[in-house]
C-alpha cells in the first residue's frame, strides 16, 4: 500500500480555515495528522479493487493561492432558465457571495457560507461538523477534512417546510493550473423539517481541476430531504465526492445522482439507517465515453429494524468508457423486518466499453425482504426495427432507446428544467457517442 505521503500537496498551503474555537483546530489537526499515516488504497482494498488511484496519482493538484473570482456574466452559461433556486455559488471549492442569490429565506433556516459560520456562530456547528463521517472516515473525506477552505452550512429547525429547493452550484476554473478544489457542505434539518438541495458541479473550461467533496447530512426523527447531485465537469477533470448520511427514526432520504463529465471521477454514498423506520431511496445514472472512468460506491447500513432502502443505478457506455459500480447493503443482526432492493442496469453501445459491477448483500437478521441484481446488454438489430420501419434515422434511434433507458433516472428530478437541462446534456452525449 503507498503512503498517503503522496497527498501532502493536499495538506500543504492553500487557505484553510485556520482561525475559529479551539473544537475546529483540533479537529482539522487529527485529520491531518491521520491523512498523513493512513496508506492509499491499492486494489487489495475491496472497496478500490476495481478502480485505480494511478492517474490521480499522477497529477501535482494543490490548493489554490487565492480565490478566483469571474466576471458574473461568467455565471450565465451556468444558469438553468426557468429554475430559481436559493443559490450558494462556490468557485474552486471557495464560496463567491456576489455571484449567489439566496434570497429572503423562512425563518428556523439558516444557509450560507460554512466559513464563514465557524467565524460567526461556531457553536451551531459544534458537534455536528464531522459527526457523521466520523473519525475513521476514508482518505478522500480525511483529507477534506484537513484541507477544505469553504463550504455551505444548513441548518433547518424542526417543523420548517422550505419549499423554494436551495442549489449549491461548484464551478471550477483552471486558468491558474492544476488546481484543488475542496468544499465541505453541513446539512442538518431538525425533527420534522423538509427541503430540496440541488448540488451541481460545472467545468467553465477544459483546464484539469480535482473536486474533493465531502456533504455531511443529518436528519432528525420524521425530516425528509430531497438531494439531487449532478457532476459535469471538464473533460481533464478529476471529481471525488463523498455522501456521510445519517437517518433518526422516520425519515426519508431521496437521492438522485447524475454523473456526465470529467476524466476519473468516484461518487461514494455512505449512508446509516439508524432510526427505525428510516427510508432511503438512491438513484443514479452515469455515462462514459472515451477516456473516461465512472465509479459509483454505495454503502448502505440497516442498522435498526424496519428500515427501507432503494438502490437503482443505470450506466450507459460508449466508446472506450469504462464504468464501476460497487454497492453493498449491510443488514444488522437486530435489524429485523429490513426491506432492500438494489439493481444495476447498463447499456453498452461500443464492444470497447467497459463495466465492473459488484451489488452485494450482506444479512446478519433472519426476517428480512432483500435482493440484488445486476443486468449488461447491448442494443439489439430487432429492437431497432420499430423506429427504423417507421423511417427514423439509425443514428436517432439509438438515442430515442438510450433516453429510453435512462428516462426512469431523469424523471426522477423534482424540477422540469433540471429534467429538461439533463435530458438535452445525455442527448449531446450520446450524440458524441454516435459520431
Amino acid at each position: 500500500m503507498t503512503a498517503a505521503s503522496d497527498f501532502t500537496s493536499w495538506l500543504d498551503g492553500g487557505r484553510t480555515v485556520s482561525d475559529g474555537p479551539a473544537w475546529l483546530a483540533d479537529w482539522r489537526a487529527r485529520a491531518a495528522q491521520r491523512a498523513r499515516v493512513l496508506g492509499v488504497p491499492g486494489r487489495k482494498d475491496e472497496s478500490w479493487r476495481y478502480t485505480s488511484l494511478s492517474a490521480l496519482l499522477e497529477q501535482d493538484f494543490r490548493p489554490a493561492a487565492g480565490p478566483a473570482l469571474p466576471a458574473a456574466s461568467a455565471l450565465a452559461p451556468a444558469l438553468i432558465t426557468g429554475f430559481e433556486p436559493h443559490r450558494l455559488v462556490f468557485v474552486n471549492g471557495d464560496f463567491v457571495a456576489a455571484l449567489s442569490t439566496s434570497g429572503a429565506l423562512p425563518e428556523g433556516v439558516r444557509l450560507g457560507s460554512l466559513r464563514e459560520r465557524l467565524a460567526t456562530d461556531p457553536g451551531a456547528l459544534e458537534g455536528r461538523l464531522g459527526r457523521v463521517a466520523g473519525a475513521q472516515a476514508p482518505l478522500f473525506s480525511t483529507l477534506n477534512a484537513a484541507g477544505f477552505q469553504d463550504g455551505a452550512a444548513l441548518l433547518i429547525d424542526p417543523g420548517v417546510a422550505l419549499e423554494q429547493p436551495i442549489e449549491l452550484l461548484h464551478l471550477s476554473l483552471g486558468d491558474t493550473g492544476a488546481i484543488l478544489a475542496q468544499p465541505r457542505h453541513c446539512i442538518v434539518l431538525g425533527e420534522g423539517a423538509r427541503a430540496t438541495l440541488i448540488e451541481r458541479y460545472l467545468g467553465l473550461d477544459g483546464a484539469g481541476v480535482c473536486t474533493n467533496a465531502v456533504i455531511e447530512v443529518t436528519l432528525g426523527q420524521g425530516a425528509e430531504l430531497r438531494h439531487e447531485r449532478l457532476q459535469d465537469e471538464g473533460a481533464a477533470s478529476f471529481h471525488l465526492s463523498t455522501l456521510h448520511l445519517d437517518q433518526a427514526p422516520g425519515s426519508r432520504y431521496r437521492g438522485v445522482n447524475i454523473g456526465l463529465g470529467a476524466r476519473w471521477a468516484r461518487t461514494e454514498l455512505h449512508c446509516g439507517c439508524a432510526g427505525r423506520g428510516a427510508e432511503c431511496d438512491l438513484q443514479g445514472l452515469y455515462l462514459a465515453g472515451d477516456g473516461q472512468l465512472m465509479d459509483y460506491h454505495l454503502d448502505v447500513i440497516h442498522s435498526v429494524p424496519e428500515c427501507t432502502s432503494r438502490e437503482n443505478f443505470k450506466g450507459i457506455l460508449y466508446g472506450r468508457g469504462r464504468a464501476v459500480f460497487d454497492g453493498r447493503v449491510l443488514v444488522a443482526r437486530d435489524a429485523q423486518k429490513s426491506d432492500a432492493a438494489m439493481s444495476n442496469r447498463n447499456l453498452m453501445l461500443s464492444e470497447q466499453a467497459e463495466i465492473d459491477t459488484k451489488p452485494q448483500l450482506e444479512i446478519l437478521a433472519d426476517d428480512v425482504k432483500c435482493s440484488h441484481g445486476t443486468t449488461v446488454g447491448q442494443i439489439e438489430p430487432e429492437m431497432l426495427f420499430y423506429p427504423r420501419a417507421r423511417g427514423i434515422a439509425e443514428p436517432l434511434a439509438r438515442r430515442m432507446l438510450c433516453l429510453g433507458f435512462a428516462g426512469e433516472i431523469i424523471e426522477a428530478l423534482s424540477h422540469e428544467a433540471l429534467r429538461e437541462q439533463v435530458t438535452e446534456q445525455v442527448g449531446a452525449r450520446l450524440e458524441q457517442a454516435s459520431g
